[in-house]
Formats: structure tokens, sequence, C-alpha cells
């Protein structure tokens, strides 16, 4: 374990680490806890009970949050001709095809946070899987990324759209946030994030869905949340 910082242990002894909070107690916990000088991303762990390795028990999905994540997010398009034209207008900050491509191979650039595609683009992105899929940049039909819609993909991202899906050990990974939202839009956020897993839930699923959900801002301590009183 890394040694944990002064900020860090001081924040611990503000709460019981082992107690399930309800949702508001435990936003309230995050915000007193966070101790930074910036202001930290609020992040919710979601730990599901399902098995990720079976394609029918998959978790992965995108929504748009009430409040955004208050990060201002670079798009990359991967369009050509009327598209590109679509893309550059709805203020996409890059737009492109094979270029950009080799940009990304040749010059281990990424300045962007998001990749959108057309799908007659999916041939040239798709020889950059990868690169993209292990920093969780590749597009996907189920994320809203490869579309023919490009104005309606960037102005979703643009207004504070989250992926969500399922890590190696069965937990998504979700910013809802900065703490300087405060605690009202925090949970109007974590609410539109949780009921979108809910919805997601795989027939396949057996047994209790959210297993455990912790919540915590960058440089804070988890606080849990009571699954059974979520949904």
């Amino acid at each position: 374990m890394p040694k944990r910082g002064k900020n860090y242990r001081e924040a611990i002894k503000e709460f019981n680490k082992a107690e399930l909070h309800d949702l508001d107690q435990a936003m309230e916990i995050v915000i007193k806890t966070s101790k930074a000088k910036f202001d930290e991303t609020v992040e919710v762990h979601t730990r599901l009970g399902v098995d990720g390795r079976h394609a029918d028990q998959q978790v992965r999905g995108a929504i748009v949050l009430p409040h955004g994540t208050g990060k201002e997010k670079k798009v990359l398009v991967f369009a050509k001709g009327p598209k590109a034209t679509e893309a550059e207008e709805a203020g996409a900050e890059f737009v492109g095809a094979e270029e950009m491509a080799q940009k990304i191979t040749g010059e281990n650039w990424f300045d962007f946070d998001v990749v959108i595609a057309t799908p007659d683009m999916m041939g040239v992105v798709g020889r950059l899987g990868k690169i993209l899929g292990p920093k969780g940049l590749m597009p996907n039909p189920k994320s809203g990324t490869v579309t023919m819609d490009v104005a309606k993909a960037i102005q979703e991202v643009k207004a504070g759209k989250v992926e969500y899906r399922l890590d190696k050990t069965n937990i998504i990974h979700t910013p809802i946030g900065k703490v300087s939202f405060g605690p009202e839009k925090l949970m109007d956020n974590f609410n539109a994030l949780i009921g979108a897993i809910i919805k997601a839930k795989p027939a396949a699923a057996k047994g209790q869905y959210l297993k455990s959900v912790t919540v915590a801002s960058t440089m804070g301590p988890g606080v849990k949340i009571n699954p059974m009183k979520l949904g």
C-alpha cells in the first residue's frame, strides 16, 4: 500500500470508513474530507454482481449528466466530406481521417478526451484499436460515439456525457462532477448515473446487482453508500 498523505490521514478520522451511509450523508462527507488545493473530481466506484467475462453480462453505456462533469472535453472526430464539416461546425476540436490516425500512431498524439467516428471511418479507426482501446478511447455504437449524427454526439459530450463500463474486476469507475458542485448537484448526477446502470442490468445477472457503491474525491478517502437503498 502506498503511504497516504497527511490530508488523507486527517480525513479518515472524520468518519467511519466501514460504515454504509445514506447518499446525502456520503456526499457531505466527500465534500468535507476534500482537502486538496484544487477543485477535486468526485468519482463513483460501483461493483456489480455480474461476470464481465461473459458477453451476456457486460454492462456498458453512456449518459448525459444533468449538471455535466465540470471538465471541458476535447473531441476528435473521424469523418470525411459533409460529415467533417458538420463536426467542425458543431465544435469538435479535431476533425480528419487517415491523417489523424497517422498522427496518433506516428507522433503518439493524444491531445483529446473523446473520439467520435462515422460508421464508414471504422475501417481506419479499427486499426487503432490496440492503442485507443486500453485508454478507453475506442468509439463504440453502444456509447453513441459511432454515429452518422456527429453534431448530436459532439453536443452530448460537451454537455457532460460520461461513459460507464465494467473493468476486469467488475467495477465501473465514473466521474460525476467536481467538489465545488455542492451536494445537491452531485446527488442529481449520482442518481442519473446509478439509474442508468440499474437500467442496463443484464438479464443474465443473478443475485444482488449493486454489490457495493463507493464515492470519493480525487485525493480523498472512499465513502461507502448503502446499495440496498439505491434504485
